[in-house]
């Protein structure tokens, strides 16, 4: 199937720009040819998701027409999504050659059940791209590897990998790509352990209570110190009102007195 991409030029930049032209159907887009030099375009946004539906993959070679205009192969550098709803938002294509050879990313596709995870192990893809060179006729969407054979503890390293002799890794041939671990197992607690485990936790439990206890009281220290204050206010005036039957007494000693010079 041919990969067409029909554009038309676009003038105009800018975020606002490129939101409008989203809502009227079309994707922004920009190529660059070999100089580094780049060309604005916009396409058809409906015909683009059409065509990306029928790879797996966005690594593709397009034929690029411009306003009719055959402008030769590219390749789709970088298609970007929306992070919230997914759909496109930008394409940068490059102009390519094809007697010119490609550095690429390429998925990885593990095939085969390992027999490492029939026997209770768990499978681990570590490495999901691998960078190569290559020519662009050389293109594919994915490497298929053979991980039927890893047992636990196996793992398939960079190196490992037989990608055939049309493409030149450059990704760290030490890097794991594919890895079968050990499952963890996990201890049934035993009556006495659990209930070992449910003593040795209150007393957490209640630390925890006594130190929000204390929070609490902290917070409440400014209203307490206040109410102290209005409690030692309280309490000499309680006491001052203690001094009235004192003052009682007193009259009562003067009224005595005041009887007795009458006498005289």
């Amino acid at each position: 199937m041919q990969n067409e991409v029909l554009a038309t030029k676009r003038e105009k930049t800018g975020s606002a720009e490129a939101r409008r032209l989203r809502k009227a159907g079309k994707l922004p887009a920009v190529i660059y040819n070999n100089k580094g030099e780049s060309k604005l375009i916009q396409v058809v946004m409906h015909d683009f998701e059409r065509m990306l539906h029928h790879h797996t993959s966005e690594n593709l070679i397009v034929d690029v027409v411009v306003d009719g205009q055959p402008l030769g192969k590219a390749l789709l550098k970088e298609v970007q999504h929306d992070p919230v709803t997914g759909s496109l938002v930008h394409v940068d294509l490059v102009e390519i050659s094809m007697t010119q050879k490609l550095r690429v990313n390429i998925a990885i596709t593990p095939v085969g059940q390992p027999v490492g995870v029939e026997a209770g192990g768990i499978m681990e893809q570590v490495l999901r791209y691998l960078e190569v060179e290559c020519l662009p006729a050389d293109l594919v969407e994915d490497f298929k590897v053979d991980v039927g054979h890893l047992k636990i503890g196996d793992s398939l390293l960079v190196r490992d990998l037989t990608v055939g002799e049309k493409y030149h890794v450059l990704t760290n041939g030490a890097l794991a790509v594919i890895a079968v671990a050990q499952p963890k197992e996990e201890e049934e607690a035993t009556p006495e352990a659990a209930a070992a485990a449910e003593g040795a936790a209150e007393p957490e439990v209640i630390a925890k209570g006594k130190k929000e206890e204390e929070g609490e009281g902290a917070e409440g220290a400014a209203p307490d110190a206040k109410g102290a204050k209005g409690g030692k206010e309280a309490a000499g005036a309680a006491k001052g009102g203690e001094a009235k039957p004192a003052a009682a007494k007193g009259g009562k000693e003067a009224a005595g007195a005041a009887k007795g010079g009458k006498k005289g």
